[in-house]
C-alpha cells in the first residue's frame, strides 16, 4: 500500500511533527511497506485458530483482578481536594502543546 506524501503529512501532523521534505520520503516509504506486511498478515486464515488466554491469568479467570465491590464516587469536591491547581470544577493543567 503506497501512501502519498500527503497522507504521510497529515499522519505527522496528527502526531504534532515537523518532517522535512526527505523525512516525509523516507516516512511514506517506511509506513508503506508496514501497511504492506499488515496486509499480508491479514491474508491468513485465522479462523482455525484458538483465542488466546490472557497471561496475567495464573489460576482462575480472575486471578489477577480484584475483587468488584460498589463503592460510593467522589464527588467533584474530593476529587479536586489534592489538585494543585484547578477552578471552575475541573483540574487546571499547563499547556503542553501549543499550534
Amino acid at each position: 500500500m503506497k501512501l502519498s506524501d500527503q497522507e504521510v503529512r497529515y499522519v505527522a501532523d496528527l502526531a504534532n511533527l515537523k518532517l522535512t521534505e526527505a523525512e516525509v520520503q523516507r516516512m511514506g516509504a517506511e509506513l508503506s511497506d508496514i501497511l504492506t506486511h499488515i496486509d499480508k498478515l491479514n491474508e491468513l486464515d485465522t479462523s482455525q485458530v484458538e483465542p488466546m488466554a490472557q497471561v496475567l491469568y495464573q489460576a482462575e479467570e480472575t486471578a489477577t483482578l480484584r475483587e468488584d465491590l460498589e463503592r460510593t464516587p467522589l464527588d467533584n469536591q474530593a476529587a479536586l481536594a489534592n489538585a494543585p491547581l484547578s477552578g471552575a470544577g475541573y483540574f487546571k493543567v499547563p499547556l503542553v502543546i501549543d499550534k
